[in-house]
């Protein structure tokens, strides 16, 4: 081309969730059903949509209005209704002003990153979410900052790294909490989220909460929102539908910003986003539309209260069949529906291997691992699918120097659920007893 094309950092953008696909649509190709573990859509898990939630939906197809233009901020009711919602915790306070609606949480990431300032750092957990990391990589034209999660503590934050990461770089302007978080499906207790507040107000830090799953959990464990817990702090709190009702495909996410006053520079950035959002018109208004008349039905709490025990009973069977396994480190999930499972890395060697039966899927697998620089945990994906047909996504794809991978706690029929979790233990084992 006469110039380059691409501005620096927009390399970092990648999306391992979804490019494991193409890998596995191979294998499909062959004749050989795949079992997706790589995204968490409980749609494509055999989740069911209560009859009552799509008549509300066709109900308002029925309407006039469902086909027009919404406020650009987005449906006035439906962010009074969520601002209610917030309120109601007794925590910061907003107004549907403090509301902006984005084409789900994947657009509103990609608009916060776009306007900040390159040398200006967001700092995030790692294990990261692919779209967090990606995004913040690429605005800042090289690679993410990121704190730990402690595999051997619950992944739960190392707040001292946390705190020196902050301290020694000054271009850290905000901390990312994803809360419950993914992909490892821990939830933060309230006195960890004290702790990050703590040192956010040390260092005058913008704080951002991904807090899409904070209405799944489970087993006894229940989230607490940013807003309970910040005070007079600026913070932004990312949410959506896509996984709650389940309706991923609606694209439907929000920012509720909180203390939007308190700094010049926040409220300069809420300004320029709802700006942004002006030029686009408006987002699509039929999952807002749906938002109050969803969550205020009367079987809407049973229903999420049941599908979370459901979700709690899956995180039980992993951990009787995975719990024990000798060369992983594995802890039981508290919320979302996912589980990060991470290999001692003294045990993994690149010449481990499963058996495959097929030969022309060992020559797909032979062309996979053609790069001698692979992660030795991608290389156990790839054989994972390969051998058992089974599609997770390697940790080393979540910007974090483990080795593992992530699955999900959707399939809704036991005996699938418990079958894929079964061939999946027996292959760790196999791979790591393949090179002692």
């Amino acid at each position: 081309m006469r110039q380059l094309l691409l501005r620096p950092g927009a390399e970092e953008l990648s999306y391992e969730i979804r490019g494991i696909v193409k890998k596995a649509r191979q294998i499909e190709s062959l004749g050989f059903p795949i079992t997706w573990e790589n995204i968490g859509d409980p749609i494509q898990k055999s989740n069911h949509v209560p009859d009552w939630m799509k008549g509300i939906i066709a109900d308002l197809l029925k309407e006039d209005k469902t086909y027009g233009y919404a406020d650009s901020k987005g449906v006035l009711e439906t962010r009074k209704y969520l601002a209610k919602l917030n309120n109601d915790k007794g925590g910061t306070q907003i107004s549907a002003e403090d509301i902006l609606f984005f084409n789900g949480l994947g657009d509103a990431i990609a608009k916060l990153y776009q306007f900040l300032v390159p040398t200006a750092r967001i700092i995030g957990p790692s294990p990261a979410y692919s779209t967090h990391s990606s995004a913040e990589a690429a605005h800042a034209n090289t690679a993410p900052i990121t704190y730990k999660l402690d595999p051997d503590n619950q992944w739960l934050p190392d707040m001292e790294d946390l705190h020196l990461k902050v301290r020694y770089n000054p271009s850290i302007v905000g901390i990312l909490i994803i809360n419950p978080d993914n992909p490892t499906g821990m939830v933060y207790p309230k006195e960890v989220l004290e702790g990050f507040v703590k040192i956010a107000e040390e260092f005058n830090l913008l704080l951002i909460a991904d807090e899409i799953y904070q209405n799944i959990t489970y087993n006894g464990i229940e989230a607490v929102a940013l807003a309970e817990v910040i005070g007079n702090r600026p913070a932004i709190s990312l949410k959506g539908i896509s996984k709650e009702f389940p309706w991923p495909g609606a694209r439907c996410g929000w920012m509720e910003f909180y203390n939007r006053e308190a700094s010049k520079e926040f409220s300069k950035l809420c300004q320029t986003l709802e700006n942004a959002k002006m030029i686009e018109v408006c987002s699509t208004i039929l999952p807002q539309l749906a938002i109050p008349k969803i969550m205020s039905h009367p079987e809407y709490h049973a229903y999420r209260q049941e599908a979370n025990v459901e979700i709690g009973k899956r995180s039980e069977w992993m951990t009787e069949i995975l719990g024990e396994i000798q060369g992983i480190k594995f802890n039981p999930t508290q919320g979302a529906f996912y589980n990060t499972i991470v290999f001692d890395e003294a045990l993994l060697h690149p010449e481990q291997k499963l058996e495959i039966k097929d030969s022309r899927i060992q020559t797909l697998l032979d062309s996979w691992l053609d790069d001698p620089a692979m992660p030795l945990d991608k290389r156990f994906v790839y054989y994972l699918l390969a051998a058992e047909q089974i599609c997770v996504v390697p940790i080393s794809s979540f910007c974090s120097d483990l080795r593992g991978f992530r699955v999900t706690l959707l399939e809704e029929k036991e005996e699938v659920f418990k079958d894929t979790f079964k061939r999946l233990g027996k292959a760790i084992e196999q791979y790591l007893k393949s090179k002692s």
